[in-house]
Protein backbone atom coordinates (compact mmCIF):
# COMPACT_ATOMS: atom_id res chain seq x y z
CA UNK A 1 0.00 0.00 0.00
CA UNK A 2 2.90 2.39 1.18
CA UNK A 3 4.89 1.47 -2.27
CA UNK A 4 1.58 1.80 -4.48
CA UNK A 5 0.87 5.53 -2.75
CA UNK A 6 4.69 6.74 -3.26
CA UNK A 7 4.58 5.55 -6.33
CA UNK A 8 1.49 7.90 -6.95
CA UNK A 9 3.14 10.79 -5.46
CA UNK A 10 5.83 10.33 -7.53
CA UNK A 11 3.49 10.36 -10.33
CA UNK A 12 1.66 13.26 -9.50
CA UNK A 13 4.83 15.73 -8.13
CA UNK A 14 6.41 14.47 -11.43
CA UNK A 15 3.43 16.02 -14.17
CA UNK A 16 2.57 19.13 -11.40
CA UNK A 17 6.43 19.91 -11.74
CA UNK A 18 6.06 19.67 -15.31
CA UNK A 19 2.86 21.82 -15.31
CA UNK A 20 4.59 24.40 -13.32
CA UNK A 21 7.96 24.23 -15.12
CA UNK A 22 6.33 24.63 -18.40
CA UNK A 23 3.99 27.58 -17.47
CA UNK A 24 7.05 29.17 -15.70
CA UNK A 25 8.13 29.93 -19.94
CA UNK A 26 4.87 32.14 -20.74
CA UNK A 27 4.51 34.97 -17.97
CA UNK A 28 7.57 36.60 -19.86
CA UNK A 29 6.93 36.61 -23.28
CA UNK A 30 3.29 37.63 -22.21
CA UNK A 31 5.09 40.34 -20.49
CA UNK A 32 7.32 41.16 -23.56
CA UNK A 33 4.19 41.63 -25.64
CA UNK A 34 2.54 43.69 -23.31
CA UNK A 35 4.52 46.10 -23.20
CA UNK A 36 6.25 45.86 -26.94
CA UNK A 37 9.57 45.77 -25.46
CA UNK A 38 12.31 43.48 -24.10
CA UNK A 39 14.27 45.98 -22.03
CA UNK A 40 14.85 45.01 -18.54
CA UNK A 41 15.46 41.55 -19.62
CA UNK A 42 18.65 40.45 -20.84
CA UNK A 43 19.20 38.42 -24.21
CA UNK A 44 21.88 36.17 -22.53
CA UNK A 45 18.84 33.94 -20.91
CA UNK A 46 16.59 32.49 -23.34
CA UNK A 47 20.23 32.52 -25.60
CA UNK A 48 22.05 29.86 -23.35
CA UNK A 49 18.34 28.64 -22.16
CA UNK A 50 17.29 27.05 -25.70
CA UNK A 51 20.90 25.10 -25.76
CA UNK A 52 20.50 23.95 -22.46
CA UNK A 53 16.91 22.40 -22.93
CA UNK A 54 17.79 21.27 -26.56
CA UNK A 55 20.73 19.24 -24.29
CA UNK A 56 17.83 18.01 -22.04
CA UNK A 57 16.10 16.93 -24.16
CA UNK A 58 18.27 14.58 -26.38
CA UNK A 59 19.90 13.34 -22.77
CA UNK A 60 16.07 12.45 -21.50
CA UNK A 61 15.34 10.94 -24.63
CA UNK A 62 18.65 8.67 -24.39
CA UNK A 63 17.81 7.71 -21.33
CA UNK A 64 14.75 6.61 -22.01
CA UNK A 65 14.56 5.22 -25.46
CA UNK A 66 17.88 4.33 -26.27
CA UNK A 67 18.63 0.41 -25.67
CA UNK A 68 22.53 0.87 -25.93
CA UNK A 69 22.16 4.05 -23.14
CA UNK A 70 20.19 2.08 -20.90
CA UNK A 71 22.48 -1.08 -21.34
CA UNK A 72 25.14 0.56 -20.35
CA UNK A 73 23.50 2.85 -17.57
CA UNK A 74 22.00 -0.35 -15.70
CA UNK A 75 26.28 -1.90 -15.90
CA UNK A 76 26.95 0.99 -13.93
CA UNK A 77 23.96 1.46 -11.31
CA UNK A 78 23.39 -2.07 -10.18
CA UNK A 79 21.44 -3.46 -12.74
CA UNK A 80 18.63 -0.45 -12.23
CA UNK A 81 16.66 1.44 -14.69
CA UNK A 82 17.22 5.13 -15.49
CA UNK A 83 15.62 7.55 -13.00
CA UNK A 84 14.46 9.67 -16.40
CA UNK A 85 10.46 10.06 -16.72
CA UNK A 86 8.29 10.94 -20.24
CA UNK A 87 7.37 13.96 -18.00
CA UNK A 88 11.23 14.90 -17.88
CA UNK A 89 10.98 14.59 -21.77
CA UNK A 90 7.47 16.40 -22.15
CA UNK A 91 9.09 19.38 -20.50
CA UNK A 92 12.14 19.52 -22.15
CA UNK A 93 10.48 19.29 -25.61
CA UNK A 94 8.38 21.96 -24.32
CA UNK A 95 10.61 24.58 -22.78
CA UNK A 96 12.89 24.40 -26.40
CA UNK A 97 9.79 25.81 -28.24
CA UNK A 98 9.21 28.00 -25.28
CA UNK A 99 13.04 29.40 -25.14
CA UNK A 100 12.87 30.10 -28.82
CA UNK A 101 9.95 31.96 -29.10
CA UNK A 102 11.59 34.17 -26.16
CA UNK A 103 14.43 34.41 -28.08
CA UNK A 104 12.51 35.41 -30.99
CA UNK A 105 11.31 38.52 -29.63
CA UNK A 106 14.58 40.25 -29.42
CA UNK A 107 14.20 40.66 -32.91
CA UNK A 108 12.03 43.75 -32.79
CA UNK A 109 10.98 43.44 -36.63
CA UNK A 110 9.49 40.23 -35.87
CA UNK A 111 6.81 41.44 -33.07
CA UNK A 112 6.71 45.34 -33.85
CA UNK A 113 8.56 45.84 -30.27
CA UNK A 114 10.54 49.32 -29.85
CA UNK A 115 13.99 48.72 -30.87
CA UNK A 116 16.55 48.78 -28.07
CA UNK A 117 19.70 50.25 -28.84
CA UNK A 118 22.68 48.34 -29.07
CA UNK A 119 24.48 49.79 -26.09
CA UNK A 120 21.53 49.09 -23.97
CA UNK A 121 22.97 46.19 -21.71
CA UNK A 122 21.14 43.22 -22.06
CA UNK A 123 20.46 43.97 -25.80
CA UNK A 124 23.10 41.99 -26.93
CA UNK A 125 24.34 38.34 -26.17
CA UNK A 126 27.65 38.68 -24.15
CA UNK A 127 31.16 37.65 -24.59
CA UNK A 128 30.97 35.15 -21.58
CA UNK A 129 27.50 33.45 -22.29
CA UNK A 130 28.77 33.33 -25.91
CA UNK A 131 32.19 31.49 -24.75
CA UNK A 132 29.37 29.32 -22.52
CA UNK A 133 27.64 28.36 -25.49
CA UNK A 134 30.39 27.25 -28.20
CA UNK A 135 32.38 25.70 -25.74
CA UNK A 136 29.90 23.50 -24.43
CA UNK A 137 29.09 22.30 -27.81
CA UNK A 138 32.88 21.70 -28.16
CA UNK A 139 32.96 20.30 -24.47
CA UNK A 140 30.42 17.43 -26.13
CA UNK A 141 32.65 16.97 -29.77
CA UNK A 142 35.80 16.17 -27.47
CA UNK A 143 34.16 13.57 -25.06
CA UNK A 144 32.32 11.83 -28.55
CA UNK A 145 35.75 11.68 -30.38
CA UNK A 146 37.54 10.13 -27.03
CA UNK A 147 34.40 7.40 -26.69
CA UNK A 148 34.78 7.00 -30.18
CA UNK A 149 38.30 6.45 -30.29
CA UNK A 150 38.22 4.15 -27.12
CA UNK A 151 34.73 2.45 -26.91
CA UNK A 152 35.62 -0.65 -26.73
CA UNK A 153 36.84 -0.87 -23.18
CA UNK A 154 34.90 -1.57 -20.30
CA UNK A 155 31.81 -0.14 -19.84
CA UNK A 156 31.92 0.08 -16.10
CA UNK A 157 35.49 1.39 -15.21
CA UNK A 158 36.42 2.70 -18.87
CA UNK A 159 35.05 5.15 -21.67
CA UNK A 160 31.49 4.06 -23.39
CA UNK A 161 28.68 6.36 -24.98
CA UNK A 162 26.91 6.61 -22.00
CA UNK A 163 29.37 9.45 -21.53
CA UNK A 164 28.59 11.14 -24.19
CA UNK A 165 25.27 11.33 -22.85
CA UNK A 166 26.26 12.61 -19.55
CA UNK A 167 28.47 15.32 -21.35
CA UNK A 168 25.19 16.72 -23.55
CA UNK A 169 23.23 16.81 -20.28
CA UNK A 170 26.61 18.19 -18.32
CA UNK A 171 25.96 21.26 -20.70
CA UNK A 172 22.30 22.13 -19.78
CA UNK A 173 23.52 21.76 -15.26
CA UNK A 174 26.39 24.12 -16.53
CA UNK A 175 24.00 26.66 -18.09
CA UNK A 176 21.71 26.65 -14.98
CA UNK A 177 24.53 27.32 -13.29
CA UNK A 178 25.18 30.33 -15.43
CA UNK A 179 21.97 31.16 -17.43
CA UNK A 180 20.45 33.65 -14.42
CA UNK A 181 23.80 35.62 -13.55
CA UNK A 182 23.32 38.37 -16.15
CA UNK A 183 19.75 38.65 -15.11
CA UNK A 184 20.20 38.88 -11.46
CA UNK A 185 23.07 41.65 -12.17
CA UNK A 186 20.78 43.84 -14.52
CA UNK A 187 18.10 43.52 -11.44
CA UNK A 188 21.14 45.21 -9.53
CA UNK A 189 22.29 47.82 -12.04
CA UNK A 190 18.65 48.88 -12.98
CA UNK A 191 17.83 48.71 -9.08
CA UNK A 192 14.60 46.80 -10.25
CA UNK A 193 12.89 43.98 -11.89
CA UNK A 194 10.47 45.57 -14.04
CA UNK A 195 10.64 43.94 -17.10
CA UNK A 196 11.99 40.76 -15.38
CA UNK A 197 8.32 38.54 -15.05
CA UNK A 198 8.32 37.39 -10.84
CA UNK A 199 5.31 34.84 -11.94
CA UNK A 200 7.08 32.98 -14.08
CA UNK A 201 10.01 32.67 -11.19
CA UNK A 202 6.97 31.65 -8.82
CA UNK A 203 6.57 28.86 -10.90
CA UNK A 204 9.87 27.80 -11.43
CA UNK A 205 10.26 27.90 -7.39
CA UNK A 206 7.57 25.35 -7.02
CA UNK A 207 8.26 23.10 -9.83
CA UNK A 208 11.92 22.95 -8.75
CA UNK A 209 11.12 21.65 -5.24
CA UNK A 210 8.73 19.28 -6.69
CA UNK A 211 11.23 17.94 -9.54
CA UNK A 212 14.01 17.59 -6.56
CA UNK A 213 11.31 15.52 -4.63
CA UNK A 214 10.18 12.88 -7.79
CA UNK A 215 13.50 12.18 -8.08
CA UNK A 216 13.96 11.58 -4.18
CA UNK A 217 10.55 9.13 -4.32
CA UNK A 218 12.08 7.24 -7.68
CA UNK A 219 15.21 6.40 -5.75
CA UNK A 220 13.36 5.37 -2.92
CA UNK A 221 11.17 2.87 -4.68
CA UNK A 222 14.18 1.61 -6.26
CA UNK A 223 15.97 0.93 -3.20
CA UNK A 224 19.09 2.57 -3.92
CA UNK A 225 20.14 6.07 -4.13
CA UNK A 226 22.29 5.63 -7.44
CA UNK A 227 18.91 6.93 -9.09
CA UNK A 228 19.95 10.34 -7.56
CA UNK A 229 23.40 9.92 -8.85
CA UNK A 230 22.56 8.51 -12.10
CA UNK A 231 20.37 11.82 -12.92
CA UNK A 232 23.15 14.29 -11.38
CA UNK A 233 21.28 16.79 -13.70
CA UNK A 234 17.61 17.02 -12.70
CA UNK A 235 18.92 16.82 -8.82
CA UNK A 236 21.41 19.77 -9.79
CA UNK A 237 18.27 21.49 -11.93
CA UNK A 238 15.85 21.45 -9.13
CA UNK A 239 17.86 22.63 -6.64
CA UNK A 240 20.26 25.43 -8.82
CA UNK A 241 16.65 26.90 -10.17
CA UNK A 242 15.53 27.36 -6.42
CA UNK A 243 18.45 28.81 -5.28
CA UNK A 244 18.19 31.58 -8.17
CA UNK A 245 14.40 31.79 -7.87
CA UNK A 246 15.19 32.46 -4.29
CA UNK A 247 17.07 35.41 -5.01
CA UNK A 248 14.98 37.11 -7.80
CA UNK A 249 11.84 36.40 -4.70
CA UNK A 250 14.40 38.51 -2.59
CA UNK A 251 15.15 41.06 -5.22
CA UNK A 252 11.46 41.67 -6.44
CA UNK A 253 9.24 41.41 -2.61
CA UNK A 254 11.95 42.67 -0.43
CA UNK A 255 14.69 44.93 -2.04
CA UNK A 256 13.44 46.52 -5.39
CA UNK A 257 9.51 46.23 -4.08
CA UNK A 258 8.92 49.83 -3.61
CA UNK A 259 10.54 50.96 -7.50
CA UNK A 260 9.21 47.86 -8.90
CA UNK A 261 5.92 48.03 -7.95
CA UNK A 262 5.37 51.78 -8.57
CA UNK A 263 6.88 51.23 -12.57
CA UNK A 264 4.60 48.33 -12.87
CA UNK A 265 0.78 49.94 -11.39
CA UNK A 266 1.92 53.24 -13.66
CA UNK A 267 2.22 50.60 -16.75
CA UNK A 268 5.67 51.98 -17.06
CA UNK A 269 6.82 50.59 -20.64
CA UNK A 270 10.90 51.31 -20.27
CA UNK A 271 12.22 50.51 -16.81
CA UNK A 272 15.23 51.26 -17.92
CA UNK A 273 15.19 54.92 -18.53
CA UNK A 274 17.47 56.19 -15.30
CA UNK A 275 16.59 58.92 -13.20
CA UNK A 276 19.62 61.44 -11.44
CA UNK A 277 18.88 64.09 -9.42
CA UNK A 278 15.13 64.21 -10.60
CA UNK A 279 15.92 64.02 -14.37
CA UNK A 280 14.65 61.38 -16.49
CA UNK A 281 17.48 60.46 -18.93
Amino acid sequence: MAVSFLALLSWSFGWIYTTCWSLSFYPQPILNFRRTSTSGCTIDFPTVNILGFVAYFISNAAFLYSPQIRKEYAIRHHGLEPTVKFNDLAFAAHAVVLSALLLTQFIPSLWGFKKRSRRDPGARPSRPIMGVFFGSIVGVAVVAVIVAARHDEDVKTGWAWIDVIYAVSYVKLFITLVKYTPQVITNYNNKSTVGWSIEGILFDFVGGILSVLQLGIDSYLQGDWAGITGNPVKLALGNISVFFDVIFIIQHYFIYTKHGKTLEEDGEVDPLLGERDGRIE
